[in-house]
Parts: structure tokens; C-alpha cells; sequence
């Protein structure tokens, strides 16, 4: 919870929210060079990037950015029920966490649509 608190995105959360949306998800630690998400497959999982350094790519426009611990990604397609729009790979030794759509729905949609 307390590496949750830390990501700007759920500053907003209530206490309880985010005790809640910790508890749900997952902690992963995932080596370099380990494709996280991959493009064209269902997204199934939203993922906050809590260490390390990753890329994100697209098939037709290579390259796009590179995510750094608090950023989060996977939200474009729970959010629009599309497959992956993005390739996102390990780039150093990262630490993962990860929430299922039923959780995204729940506890995080709510953050984006209040954004809109």
C-alpha cells in the first residue's frame, strides 16, 4: 500500500479505496529484456510500474516513450476494450503491480473518467 500511496494517480483515492486496491493486486518483479504487455493481445490487466525503467513500442511507429517508476499503463485497453495499443518491455530490472479488469473497473476506472 504504502508503494500505491507513492503514484500520483491514486492520490486522490481514499484510505480505504487504496487499502482495498492494494490488497487486489498483484507484485511482480520482472527481469530485463521480459515483454510486460504486448500489442494486438486482449488487455486483460492494468499495470503501475513501481522500480525500474521500461520502453513502450508500437509495431508501426517503433519507439514511443519510456515509463519510469509511478508511471502506469495497460488502462487504454480496459478503458476502451481494445486489444493492446503498445508493446511495454522491461528495459532494467522492474517491480511491477497489477490489477485485473474487474478491479480496474471498480476501484481505477472511476480515476480516468473523472479526468475526462
Amino acid at each position: 500500500m504504502t508503494e500505491l500511496a507513492r503514484i500520483g494517480l491514486f492520490g486522490s483515492l481514499p484510505g480505504e479505496t487504496l487499502t482495498k486496491l492494494a490488497g487486489r493486486m498483484l507484485r511482480d518483479e520482472v527481469a530485463a529484456g521480459t515483454v510486460i504487455v504486448r500489442e494486438g493481445e486482449p488487455g486483460d490487466r492494468f499495470y503501475v510500474l513501481l522500480s525500474g525503467v521500461a520502453g513502450v513500442s508500437q509495431s508501426a511507429l517503433g519507439e514511443r516513450r519510456i515509463l519510469r517508476a509511478g508511471e502506469f499503463f495497460g488502462e487504454v485497453a480496459l478503458t476502451m476494450r481494445v486489444p493492446r495499443t503498445a508493446t511495454v518491455t522491461a528495459m532494467t530490472p522492474c517491480v511491477v503491480a497489477s490489477c485485473d479488469a474487474a478491479t480496474f473497473d471498480e476501484l481505477v476506472r472511476p480515476l480516468f473518467v473523472d479526468d475526462e
